[in-house]
């Protein structure tokens, strides 16, 4: 598919292009049935498959390695180094070979154990969350990260692991440019929480409500409710539960998770705008460049910047719960005295208290992602031993939020993504500041609050596939941003847009 289109597209594509188009397909195809897999173990698969799942994971690894690294590969980008590409095809080439380089010196033994031993990670996670037992995690990952240390020394045995392992999530984007924007979010959102705390005012939470318990049928209906409103297709995709939210898949089937909590459904709405979000991303790239980096997904942190849009600039906007609360009091009829400001003020309520990151506020959120950084960080660095983490996790909630988990569930067990990589929580943030950012971009072309009260989201959808997706990997990070905003990345529109959302919200004079 893709290799065919694309060179129609071309006069001046070499066989050696033609090749390499054909080799990434039948990579692509490789990596979407590990996708698959990995989706069914952590939505549908009963844990005593784990050890078969393994092998299946390790396998298919295993074999796109070898399509991956394979002599001819490297042939052909040897060869076309020498030829005149059109922009397109030099992104595709620029793509595949910064792949290729990350690859060739990986043995494939190491790649086949990586795999299985994420798989049966996963499952040790699940298990020992369940169980509130960290010490029951721990060895598996220690030896996750002594066998991402081991990749990392083979991509480059002279570099920091930490930053080569970074670069598998945020290519093209320097870790100091998001180090510079921590220190801007520090600054400012710091003060503006104290500031909030201080002033003492309680904003309504009329949604949470220990003396009530929200069916999960019923939440899981409300999910499927907003995900059709936003124009989720369901030919596309699905809405299943899993123990952490995700999104998984590819433009012609980009499948979703929420889960729930019986005394609060706003967090599982929450979550499922917030994936439904990444799955606009993947629905959005090209069909017809599916299988060559045109039709594939930049990096995490512009990932991000689709869900946090979404889940922020759209589901915690005013204009949105003008237009949901009737459906959420025709779902849960006890809520009918709910009024619009008070739905709005309740979605935009800081928690401080909230132990939970995908259940954090937005000012919060941000010094959780900090405090995982700087705990992942000095792990992957050796700084940190894995006995250490959950009294290190637990410090540093007290120092950055005040608060401090009673169990390792609710602490350094909460996340899934230490079952299988590391150096990756940056991408969080990253979307947060680019998704504000592209949104004072949409609403330079759009009325996104008169779309929004009219239940009109497919322009706003339309706008970020021009802007963003529809560019798959054409541009990197850094460029990419620029032409979807006209700007480089910066810390500025976050800023600018939660401290008079916040100043209004919380009556605050000096915001």
């Amino acid at each position: 598919m893709g290799a065919a289109d694309e060179t129609h597209d071309t006069d001046a594509a070499s066989d050696a292009y033609r090749a390499l188009l054909e080799r990434s397909e039948k990579l692509t195809d490789v990596q979407m049935a590990s996708m698959a897999l990995g989706w069914d173990q952590r939505v549908m698969m009963p844990g005593g498959g784990t050890p078969a799942r393994a092998g299946q994971l390790s396998t298919l690894s295993g074999l796109g390695h070898e399509l991956l690294v394979d002599d001819e590969v490297g042939g052909w980008l040897e060869e076309l180094d020498s030829v005149d590409l059109n922009e397109r095809q030099a992104a595709v080439v620029r793509e595949l070979r910064r792949e290729y380089d990350r690859s060739a010196e990986v043995p494939a033994e190491l790649v086949e154990r990586l795999a299985a031993h994420q798989a049966e990670t996963q499952q040790v996670w699940q298990e020992a969350k369940a169980a509130d037992d960290f010490e029951r995690f721990a060895p598996a990952l220690e030896e996750l990260i002594d066998l991402h240390r081991e990749r990392a020394a083979a991509i480059d045995p002279d570099a920091n692991p930490y930053r080569v392992l970074y670069e598998d999530s945020l290519p093209y984007l320097p870790l100091e440019t998001v180090e510079g924007i921590f220190d801007e979010l520090r600054e400012g959102l710091v003060p503006l929480i104290e500031t909030i705390e201080a002033g003492g005012r309680e904003l309504p939470s009329p949604f949470r409500d220990p003396e009530y318990t929200y069916d999960e049928d019923d939440q899981m209906a409300l999910s499927q409710e907003v995900v059709d409103l936003l124009g989720y297709p369901r030919e596309h995709g699905r809405l299943d539960t899993a123990p952490h939210p995700f999104m998984s898949g590819n433009q012609f089937d980009a499948r979703i998770t929420t889960r729930f909590r019986e005394h609060d459904p706003i967090d599982a709405l929450m979550a499922t705008i917030h994936e439904f979000g990444h799955a606009s991303y993947q629905l959005g790239l090209p069909k017809e460049k599916y299988g060559n980096p045109l039709g594939a997904s930049l990096s995490s942190g512009v990932h991000e910047s689709q869900s946090r849009f979404w889940e922020n600039h759209i589901g915690r906007t005013r204009a949105f719960w003008e237009l949901f609360l009737p459906t959420m009091k025709a779902q849960f009829p006890h809520l009918e005295d709910v009024t619009v400001d008070e739905a709005y003020a309740a979605v935009n309520r800081i928690y401080p208290e909230n132990l939970i990151r995908v259940e954090a506020d937005e000012l919060t959120y941000h010094l959780h992602i900090i405090l995982r950084c700087e705990i992942d960080r000095a792990f992957v660095e050796g700084d940190l031993d894995v006995a250490e983490i959950p009294e290190t996790w637990n410090g540093k909630m007290d120092d950055y939020l005040g608060v401090v988990p009673e169990t390792d569930t609710d602490g350094c067990l909460q996340d899934t993504h230490w079952s299988y990589g590391f150096a990756a929580f940056q991408g969080y943030t990253v979307g947060s500041v680019l998704a504000a950012q592209l949104d004072a971009a949409i609403r330079e072309d759009l009325d996104v609050d008169g779309l929004i009260r009219e239940g009109e989201f497919e322009p706003l959808w339309e706008w970020m596939t021009e802007h963003v997706h529809r560019h798959g990997q054409r541009y990197p990070t850094e460029e990419l941003i620029e032409v979807a905003t006209g700007e480089p990345l910066t810390a500025e529109y976050f800023l600018e847009y939660v401290e008079p959302k916040y100043g209004e919200l919380y009556d605050l004079e000096n915001y």
